[in-house]
C-alpha cells in the first residue's frame, strides 16, 4: 500500500500515525494492497478555497476527499485485481489541522483523535460511502467507529 502524506499545514502533527490509521482502515476494508493514497494536511485558508472551488462552501471544513479510480478499487476476494495488476489510484485526502483542533475541544479529545477520526472518514468516502441519507449516514459511522476502536486496539497490545 503506498500511501505518501505531506504536511502543508504548518500544525505539528503525527505523520505516523495519521499514515497507520489510513493504512489500518485500508486493510481492514479488503482494498488491493497496490494501491495508492495521498493524504495533504493544508491550512485554513488553503482549506477554505479547497471547499470553495469543489464543495460551493464557505470557509474552511474539516477534511476533503477526492476519490480518483473508483472503479478500480479492489474491495476484497470477491473481485479481481485491477487490469493488469496496475495500483488503483484512490484518490486524495486533504485534512485541516486547525479545524480538527477546534472540533476535537468541542468534542471532548485530542486533535490527534480528531485526525485519526477524520482520516478514516475520508478514506471511506474514497471507497464510496457516504452520509447524504439517514441509512447510510448509520452504515459509513457505524463502520468509522468500528475501523478506529479496530485501530486503536492494535496500538494498545
Amino acid at each position: 500500500m503506498s500511501i505518501e502524506i505531506a504536511n502543508e499545514s504548518g500544525a505539528d502533527v503525527d505523520t505516523d500515525a495519521v499514515l497507520a490509521v489510513a493504512r489500518h482502515a485500508l486493510d481492514e476494508m479488503g482494498v488491493n494492497p497496490l494501491a495508492e493514497l495521498s493524504v495533504l494536511l493544508v491550512d485554513i485558508e488553503y482549506m477554505s478555497e479547497l471547499n470553495h472551488r469543489w464543495m460551493g462552501g464557505d470557509g474552511p471544513t474539516d477534511v476533503l476527499a477526492f476519490p480518483m479510480d473508483e472503479g478500480s478499487v479492489d474491495h476484497g476476494p470477491g473481485e479481481s485485481s485491477p487490469a493488469g495488476g496496475e495500483p488503483a489510484l484512490l484518490g486524495d485526502i486533504v485534512l485541516c489541522p486547525e479545524v480538527a483542533a477546534k472540533q476535537a475541544a468541542a468534542a471532548g479529545h485530542t486533535t490527534a483523535d480528531e485526525l485519526h477520526l477524520l482520516t478514516v472518514h475520508g478514506v471511506l468516502h474514497l471507497l464510496g460511502y457516504d452520509h447524504a441519507e439517514p441509512e447510510e449516514e448509520r452504515e459509513m459511522f457505524g463502520l468509522q467507529a468500528r475501523l478506529l476502536a479496530s485501530w486503536r486496539s492494535t496500538r494498545s497490545q
